[in-house]
């Protein structure tokens, strides 16, 4: 029957190529993409080439308006039959800056914007209108870790805090530091996790809530916000990586991704995928009572785009 996959960060790196394995293997998939400005229109177009069926929403995920006007968009299509039903959300789109002071519209600091609550507010949004079975996957990171083994030293553990501490600008010492970016962007992953346990306590049997982690992937944007050498680094010398264990290809991470939207890869609700794997997140991101007062913090700091 044809159905619905939403997907965020579907124009770049590991997304795109997901979002070209999701049409190429699942022909009755209506692939709605979301993305800023006038690049949603081209997207769809360069996805749409052979038949598949691909439209778009317009959304800065950076700004919780935007993405509650983009979330009731595609709520009114679903209501109108101008979408198949919904059965999939992918929530792939990242940030990380090079400071922790970069700041939402509406004032949250920007990574906990992007990689949390955008997330949770188009989850939310959307939820009463999943039929099942659904399959919710939030893209997180091996850097929740903390360890040299899968951060390769790169990336500061994750310094957690009270949700409204870390949901601010200035979160973590020396701020306007790229060392302070980073430790936002590997919290924000460590928090990722944590929702997604919560979810898969709270969401209605059927829709399936999963953490895909793709491992270490040199060769994408996440580091477009970075110094001009760490951008180097990344699109020229560390691909190399991706000949040892210790780094993925965008090939083969998007694929795992796509093959855990499509439910080729089986895994349980609130689990933890690695690569192609259910696995164990590190042994801080189960944490119950964290978990219900970051869920709380999502809920209190989204309500004036839920109501």
């Amino acid at each position: 029957m044809p159905s619905t996959i939403v997907m965020t960060g579907a124009g770049r790196g590991i997304g795109r190529v997901a979002a070209e394995r999701i049409l190429r293997e699942s022909a009755d998939i209506h692939l709605l993409v979301v993305a800023r400005g006038s690049s949603g229109a081209r997207l769809a177009t360069e996805l749409g080439t052979g038949g598949h069926t691909v439209s778009y929403v317009t959304a800065d995920l950076c700004s919780l308006q935007s993405v509650r006007s983009a979330a009731d968009e595609i709520r009114e299509r679903l209501e109108n039959d101008q979408l198949p039903p919904l059965r999939g959300f992918v929530g792939n789109a990242g940030i990380q800056y090079t400071n922790a002071l970069t700041e939402s519209p509406e004032g949250f600091e920007s990574t906990f914007a992007v990689n949390v609550l955008a997330n949770h507010l188009f989850i939310r949004r959307l939820e009463a209108h999943f039929i099942h079975p659904a399959r919710i996957v939030i893209t997180v990171s091996d850097t929740h870790f903390g360890d040299f083994r899968h951060n390769l030293g790169m990336v500061p553990g994750p310094a957690w805090n009270t949700p409204d501490t870390l949901a601010r600008p200035a979160a973590f010492p020396d701020p306007h530091t790229t060392t302070a970016g980073r430790t936002a962007y590997s919290t924000s992953k460590l928090a990722a996790i944590h929702l997604v346990h919560e979810y898969a306590r709270r969401l209605p049997t059927g829709i399936d809530v999963i953490a895909y982690n793709p491992g270490f992937v040199p060769g994408t944007d996440l580091a477009r916000n970075a110094d001009p050498v760490s951008r180097f680094a990344m699109r020229r010398i560390l691909p190399a990586l991706t000949l040892t264990p210790f780094a993925t290809s965008r090939t083969a991470a998007g694929g795992h991704l796509a093959d855990l939207v499509v439910g080729t890869t089986t895994a349980p609700t609130g689990s933890y995928v690695d690569r192609a794997h259910v696995a164990r997140s590190s042994a801080e991101s189960y944490d119950p009572r964290r978990e219900r007062e970051l869920w709380d913090a999502a809920e209190r700091l989204t309500a004036a785009h839920t109501a």
